[in-house]
């Protein structure tokens, strides 16, 4: 799949809102359903997509902007948002990503210098590879006629 610097974009800015219809008000049998171990529960994506918000892609790109290729990114830990979303409802998870994926085109545009439209260029070219992980995680969570799959 070839996507454009606005495609993934126009993924990235729209994947909270998408995520808060396909999600908000579900019963835990769909917001928790898994395949086992090492498998992401509808609920889990959200966690893990909050954590790579704030631990991955957000400082991968401050590291970009800094020091471009010199400096190696720190390893992801594509488990670690279970200890962090204990005690937390899906609706604040819900919100605290929104709320996240909501200011990262603000932050890139002022750590870089560049304006909203170059900004907005920058990080979909930087962010393809992310987009199409997220759209990997997506894909499992929505409904089949034989019912929910969970997300992998």
């Amino acid at each position: 799949m070839e996507l454009s610097p606005a495609d993934a974009v126009a993924v990235l800015e729209r994947t909270p809102a998408a995520l808060q219809a396909l999600l908000e008000g579900l019963a835990d049998s769909w917001l928790l359903a898994n395949e086992g171990p090492d498998t992401f529960s509808p609920r889990d994506v959200i966690g893990h997509l909050i954590h790579g918000e704030e631990t991955d892609w957000v400082p991968r790109m401050r590291i970009i902007l800094d020091h471009g290729e010199a400096v190696p990114f720190t390893p992801f830990d594509r488990f670690a948002f279970r200890t962090a979303s204990v005690g937390h409802s899906t609706s604040a998870l819900l919100e605290r990503f929104a709320a996240l994926r909501g200011s990262w085109r603000a932050s890139i545009a002022r750590r870089s210098g560049l304006g909203a439209s170059t900004s907005r260029s920058w990080i979909g070219r930087n962010r393809q590879p992310h987009t199409s992980s997220l759209l990997a995680h997506l894909s499992p969570c929505l409904p089949t006629r034989e019912g929910v799959e969970s997300c992998r």
